[in-house]
């Protein structure tokens, strides 16, 4: 493999190229600190007179494009994407801020920006993103000069938003160090890359994984994305490589929707994916790196098993994402390895009156030992991961997998950890989430014993904001009562009914408690309105209720 290095600033750089972002390339992912990092140089640029060194951009070139009459080499960005993406950015903001000042002086600097960022051709700009741009975010501002947030769907998205904001920003700030066209001379001229042109496609991926071993980091589902890519082109004959190139794109697009703005999901669907096809039973969830080696390994060199590794992957993140957005499972869920059990349950393909037998059950006992049992989140890493392994390798029954999970909790049985008198004493601090989830179950339960549904237009609203809005202490905290956070004086309300109660006595709720219509909120409005109070003895009663049914509830 040779290189080629040419010095050459930006204005040199982008002049006759037209630069694509490739399919195996990460999304833009550069934060406020590498940007003002850039807005820095640029201004040390300016005041010292010097030229400034960016650093390195490698390059494939593809086909000439002729586009009224002049020609462009058309490259594919190996390394740099980052810092052009940026710099580009930073013209266009230029460029909008020229546009508005309506000075003569302007018109060929506004000229020669237009003429740069957006060819004759309405599908050619000096820079397209074409591996995670399926918002059009950055294509419609170079075009437009304008940012519809509403279209933002994705991190990178996210990304490019911020990096609009912030370089307009700068370009609009910079009147108090020179002027425009002083700011768009020190970008063009006095910022310089060291540039290196591949003609050899073979050698790209090489150079690309070499190349992002250092500086900013990447993702770990993304440089997976980078060598299934450079698996179909060092794998896959010529011939067929382009069908298999659009279905490996629309998978990582999929990926990509539906992780949106939550890349921490990314990280976790990448692990339990990875961990799923380990070759050997573990005891724990492999890490990012691991996991990415695993679906690698799993794909092999065969077209056929590098796109079902990829569907897969696909697969894993839809499932977290539902398991995630699942708002009542909150307390559940938020538990690592819990997760990790509950999305090989999923993926069994069993029908749905089964799997959510299963799931119950998986919720139930997690409940029981990390909620009502107070077990500390590193317990039972082993075997729930070895579980979760083995419902997917083994392939057990649903009896078996019923029996496997009840089996879980049997250390932590609901009669021994209720045993102690002073358990339901403070419900309420650090424990808001878990108090919000026995309270809907337990209204749940009233409402199945009446022969009714519970009323899911009024939880749908508690489920929606933080668990302690919605937790009404009966006998106000300002008070300060010895029961304050007694299971007995918490209930749930709406949060626009609970915030307008603030801190009025019992009596004065009860009309509020009798049309929430959450159904013991219902019944301690009774109470209160046939007795005119709310005291300690009543509180222990309603927790002793309450106590017989988890007892029953979640007894193994």
């Amino acid at each position: 493999m040779q290189l080629s290095p040419q010095h050459l600033s930006v204005s040199k750089l982008l002049a006759g190229r037209l630069f694509h972002i490739p399919d195996y390339q990460r999304a833009y992912s550069w934060q406020k600190r590498q940007r003002q990092d850039l807005f820095n140089d640029i201004k040390e640029a300016y005041s010292s007179g010097r030229e400034h060194f960016m650093a390195t951009v490698v390059a494939l070139a593809r086909e000439k494009r002729i586009i009224s009459p002049d020609e462009f080499q058309v490259v594919e960005l190996v390394d740099g994407q980052q810092r052009i993406t940026t710099v580009v950015l930073l013209l266009k903001a230029v460029e909008k801020q020229l546009l508005g000042t309506g000075e003569a002086i302007h018109a060929k600097a506004k000229r020669d920006l237009c003429d740069l960022l957006v060819k004759g051709d309405e599908y050619s700009l000096v820079l397209l993103q074409t591996n995670h741009d399926s918002s059009k975010v950055f294509t419609g501002y170079l075009r437009t000069g304008m940012i519809d947030e509403t279209t933002v769907v994705t991190a990178s998205d996210q990304n490019v938003v911020d990096a609009v904001r912030e370089c307009e920003e700068f370009v609009d700030g910079w009147t108090s160090t020179g002027t425009l066209i002083e700011l768009l001379g020190t970008i063009r001229n006095r910022l310089s890359m060291i540039y290196h042109e591949l003609s050899d496609e073979a050698t790209v991926y090489r150079v690309f994984e070499v190349l992002n071993s250092r500086g900013l980091d990447v993702k770990w589902i993304d440089k997976t994305k980078s060598q299934m890519m450079s698996s179909l082109f060092e794998y896959v004959e010529d011939g067929s490589r382009k069908d298999s190139l659009r279905e490996m794109r629309k998978i990582w697009h999929d990926i990509y929707r539906v992780l949106g703005l939550k890349q921490a999901l990314g990280s976790e669907a990448l692990r339990f994916a990875g961990t799923l096809l380990a070759d050997s039973r573990p005891n724990r969830v492999l890490g990012e790196e691991e996991a990415s080696v695993a679906l690698i390994r799993r794909g092999g060199q065969e077209l056929k098993s590098i796109i079902e590794s990829a569907e897969w992957l696909s697969k894993v993140v839809r499932l977290v994402n539902d398991l995630n957005s699942d708002v009542r499972r909150a307390a559940v869920t938020k538990i690592a390895h819990a997760r990790f059990l509950a999305i090989a349950i999923m993926l069994r393909g069993f029908d749905k009156q089964i799997q959510e037998e299963l799931l119950d059950m998986w919720e139930n006992v997690t409940f029981r030992i990390f909620a009502l049992g107070g077990a500390d989140t590193r317990m039972k890493v082993g075997e729930y991961v070895r579980l979760a392994y083995d419902i997917l390798g083994s392939r057990p029954s649903a009896t078996e997998i019923l029996s496997e999970l009840k089996a879980l909790g049997n250390d932590y049985e609901i009669d021994d950890l209720l045993d102690d008198a002073d358990y339901w004493t403070n419900c309420y601090e650090g424990w808001t989430e878990e108090l919000r989830y026995l309270l809907f179950r337990y209204d749940e339960h009233l409402a199945e014993q009446a022969g009714e549904k519970i009323n899911t237009s009024q939880w749908n609203k508690i489920w929606t904001v933080e668990p302690s809005k919605s937790i009404e202490h009966i006998v106000p905290q300002s008070t300060d009562p010895e029961f304050k956070h007694h299971l007995g004086n918490l209930i749930m309300l709406p949060p626009g009914i609970n915030s307008s109660l603030q801190d009025n006595p019992p009596k004065d709720k009860a009309n509020a408690y009798l049309s929430c219509g959450l159904r013991e909120t219902m019944a301690v409005g009774k109470i209160i309105r046939k007795t005119g109070k709310w005291d300690a003895k009543q509180a222990k009663k309603r927790a002793e209720r309450i106590a017989m049914f988890v007892k029953t509830e979640w007894a193994s």
